[in-house]
């Protein structure tokens, strides 16, 4: 690949990044540096992954930017109750959230409770007001499954979710191509029978242009190349954006944390 296609490349990859930071011990001026790196001079990113306690100030930080907001819920363990979640929900949508990235219940899930996953999936899509999204995280490397995997992706587009996302990035194993290429998959079969559109969230370990290329052409494979969009298509990743940034004007990439 030449060195035009590979800048093309990594700034179609920009739009499509949800800048994260969810590190335990993130302060007010962690949120401030973020917020700040959001909107680059190759175009914004789609959004920011924030703690909840941070969701109005990033909000205050990016008002008229048009880069959204999202936060996280049942996270990272995916084992909080499920009324507690849906206040969550609730409490991150008054504070101004765009997005909420909910962690399924994948222990209960993997122990045979489906029905408790898929009820905790539709309370909360049920506070989420539109034009809000609902981003499922099945925690893929911790459900090892494929045909679990495949069904917990079934089981979160039919409860409602407009993304479904592979990690948290807080454990051993996140995102991987084998489980993108499975929940992909179960996005088109769904596409396809005209039940959802919906659209898919890597995340955890995605650190460089070659990741992300790798991420996008399994979906141009699988969706179609006219698919991806910020729309449809998100990287969860901090340490992503400098990688790209730096393809873009040819100078070496810091080295960034990857969520």
């Amino acid at each position: 690949m030449n060195e035009l296609s590979q800048k093309d490349l990594a700034k179609r990859a920009l739009s499509l990044v949800d800048l994260t930071n969810l590190n335990d011990g993130c302060t007010a001026a962690d949120i401030t540096a973020l917020t700040a790196r959001a909107v680059t001079p190759h175009g914004a990113v789609a959004a920011v992954c924030i703690w909840p306690e941070f969701v109005a100030q990033a909000v205050r930080e990016l008002k008229g930017t048009g880069v959204n907001v999202a936060t996280v819920v049942n996270f990272p363990d995916g084992g909080t109750e499920t009324g507690k979640v849906v206040a969550e929900t609730e409490q991150a949508i008054a504070d101004g959230a765009d997005e909420i990235d909910l962690v399924m219940p994948y222990r209960a899930f993997v122990e045979g409770r489906k029905g408790f996953a898929e009820e905790q999936i539709i309370r909360v899509r049920d506070v989420i007001p539109e034009p809000g999204k609902l981003k499922v995280i099945l925690e893929t490397g911790e459900i090892k499954d494929p045909l679990l995997i495949h069904l917990a992706s079934e089981i979160a587009i039919g409860a409602g979710a407009d993304f479904i996302k592979t990690s948290t990035g807080k454990v051993a194993v996140n995102a991987t191509l084998e489980a993108a290429e499975i929940m992909l998959t179960a996005i088109e079969e769904a596409r396809r029978d005209h039940r959802a559109e919906v659209g898919f969230k890597p995340a955890g370990g995605i650190r460089t242009l070659a990741d992300a290329a790798a991420y996008l052409a399994l979906a141009d494979r699988i969706m179609g190349p006219n698919w991806v969009s910020a729309a449809t298509f998100r990287f969860g990743a901090s340490g992503l954006l400098d990688a790209l940034i730096a393809e873009i004007e040819g100078t070496d990439a810091a080295g960034g944390e990857g969520y």
